[in-house]
């Protein structure tokens, strides 16, 4: 079913003037974000969500609905498994609380550029030629065997090739400046740590994307559902990483179950053709693997202290 133009309008409409308020609030905004901020922030954006997921619903009936909460619900679990990278990221470079808002911000704005990109392109593909799509249910698949026998490798961000280069080749600053990515040094321009830590986010979540669209192909090809489902969910990423980030070592359950996740989103696209799948099934399917692995996981480290806070 095609798209009006206006509703790619209205809701693109509607994302910057979240993204506005949003930037106009970090402005203004002279403490880090509490617990309770975070929490209220998460269910605001989860209701905008839901609330979107409603005029779907009305504009494009029940099917397009369900497909778009269950695009929604794989890449919002998902971008879970991003939190404990940028986790990683931000305790390694010793970024502050307030310098991590601005990150993720820009961040947001990026991957509605880097995510179009990549849907736009992937539809395309499946379109001139539906074997692909065999191509990313065995890529899903397997990553989804790497996720769990692969075991924990370190990132070592020493070695990374995007730090090693920028370090190289930019003017850079020895030390923050405030939330600067770029400054003044001496009437010459110097980047800031911070730009390289930006780059970092970007480039791992261009990653972990990789994984997350494909994923959403093997319940729509609706290049509006695909596109409006991971942007929604990426939206509440920023909210969400300052929910988790002191809890993501409790979350030890989390691997195995998007691995699940991911090997049944690979098997449905594969055999498609052969074997029809309702999506309110896969929907249900995914709820449940999720909230199985994730309340095992809180059972488990039942009494474990919180992270040190990642300032």
């Amino acid at each position: 079913m095609s798209t009006s133009i206006w509703f790619w309008v209205a809701f693109h409409l509607g994302v910057f003037a979240a993204l506005a308020i949003d930037l106009i609030n970090f402005r203004h905004r002279t403490h880090d974000i509490s617990m309770r901020g975070a929490i209220v922030r998460s269910g605001i954006w989860v209701l905008l969500s839901l609330g979107f997921n409603w005029i779907v619903w009305q504009l494009k009936g029940a099917d397009a609905a369900v497909d778009f909460f269950t695009g929604y619900v794989i890449e919002y679990s998902l971008s879970v498994d991003n939190i404990f990278v940028f986790v990683l990221i931000f305790s390694y470079f010793k970024v502050p609380s307030r310098a991590q808002q601005r990150v993720l911000l820009w961040g947001i704005l990026s991957a509605l550029v880097m995510r179009g990109l990549m849907i736009w392109l992937g539809i395309a593909l499946v379109e001139r030629f539906h074997w692909v799509l065999y191509l990313f249910g065995l890529f899903l698949l397997v990553t989804a065997i790497r996720m769990l026998f692969g075991g924990e490798k370190e990132m070592d961000l020493d070695k990374n090739f995007m730090v090693r280069l920028a370090r190289r080749s930019l003017p850079m600053t020895s030390d923050y400046v405030r939330s600067r990515f770029i400054t003044r040094v001496e009437n010459s321009w110097c980047f800031t740590p911070l730009f390289i830590v930006l780059i970092l986010i970007n480039v791992m979540d261009l990653v972990f994307a990789v994984d997350s669209i494909p994923a959403v192909f093997a319940i729509t090809t609706d290049q509006f559902i695909v596109y409006t489902s991971n942007i929604c969910a990426i939206l509440g990423l920023r909210s969400l990483y300052f929910l988790l980030a002191h809890l993501v070592d409790r979350f030890i359950y989390l691997k195995t179950g998007l691995a699940i996740v991911l090997a049944f989103v690979g098997t449905k696209m594969i055999v498609a053709d052969y074997v029809h799948i309702p999506n309110w099934i896969s929907l249900a399917i995914i709820i449940a693997v999720l909230a199985v692995t994730m309340t095992a996981s809180m059972i488990a480290t039942k009494g474990r202290a919180p992270a040190e806070p990642r300032n």
